[in-house]
């Protein structure tokens, strides 16, 4: 049985119908199972981080796997793995983040709340595979207010330059990490990274050539950005995110060949991502 915690997550999401479609037994962890809307083959299950030890604890029984995501568990990672061990699980894949590099500034709050969460992986004593994506495709997502408003974006740093990972190839990865019970996987880190530079601008045009639109993207300051340009980012951290983006502007990104190697198939073009996510900024009744 592999636990997926963020089963309604992009990457969780993604994970669990890969898993159902392996035909793996899965017990995908949700705040509320009656909206979730997961596959029938997978088992939903209410979860609350917060809970209890002794209401997490059946959580895992029977379980030999577990996909960690930190949104999902907040500031109970100890006491999930906890629960985890002892319901029989050996195995953590873990869904981390690119910034945990060599010469990476530690400083940076994104930095603390991933080295944190693999620090208590280590310290749960499980064996673990740690993924490391940078960019994530579905990022662009906080345009899509913008996209359904008109074809103008607004945005900083139109030169900024990332190579997006497709959520999918983020759970394929793991999927495989998980499905061969660790073999090759366990004690590795995994860098992951979509397999082309694209730009903030170039990102904006994409999405439009797949909605069949001419979207056009207008640079503003970064003194006037507003916390609406980047929904997904809280408000306290949006000046160290800026701050982040500003140095990556015309420098090329990292770009691995970890998707391929670890699953066979080549990496998802953004352009993949777009066409996926149409309906994503389509606008709504």
């Amino acid at each position: 049985m592999i636990v997926v915690t963020g089963a309604t997550g992009n990457v969780g999401r993604a994970l669990v119908d890969q898993l159902t479609a392996a035909q793996a037994p899965v017990r995908a962890l949700t705040r509320d199972p009656r909206r979730a809307q997961l596959p029938p083959d997978a088992g939903a299950v209410r979860f609350d981080p917060a809970a209890e030890p002794a209401d997490l604890a059946p959580l895992f029984d029977g379980a030999t796997a577990l996909f960690l995501h930190r949104a999902a568990v907040g500031d109970h990672t100890d006491a999930v793995l906890a629960a985890a061990a002892k319901g029989g699980v050996q195995h953590v894949v873990v869904l981390s983040s690119g910034i945990i590099e060599e010469g990476a500034d530690r400083t940076n709050p994104i930095y603390g709340i991933h080295a944190d969460l693999e620090e208590a992986v280590r310290r749960s004593g499980l064996e673990r595979t740690f993924l490391r994506p940078n960019a994530f495709a579905a990022n662009s997502l906080q345009w899509a207010d913008q996209i359904r408003a008109g074809d103008t974006v607004r945005g900083p740093f139109a030169g900024a330059l990332s190579a997006p990972i497709h959520e999918a190839d983020i759970a394929a990865v793991a999927a495989r990490a998980l499905l061969d019970d660790g073999h090759g996987h366990r004690g590795a880190v995994h860098r992951l990274t979509g397999p082309a530079a694209v730009s903030t601008e170039e990102q904006i045009h994409t999405i439009g050539q797949a909605l069949g639109r001419d979207l056009r993207f207008v640079e503003v300051p970064p003194e006037e950005v507003t916390e609406d340009m980047f929904p997904h980012v809280p408000a306290a951290m949006l000046p160290t995110f800026l701050r982040a983006i500003a140095r990556i502007v015309g420098v090329a990104p990292e770009i691995t060949s970890t998707v391929e190697s670890v699953t066979g198939t080549p990496a998802r073009t953004f352009t993949d991502w777009a066409k996926d996510h149409r309906d994503d900024f389509a606008p709504r009744n």
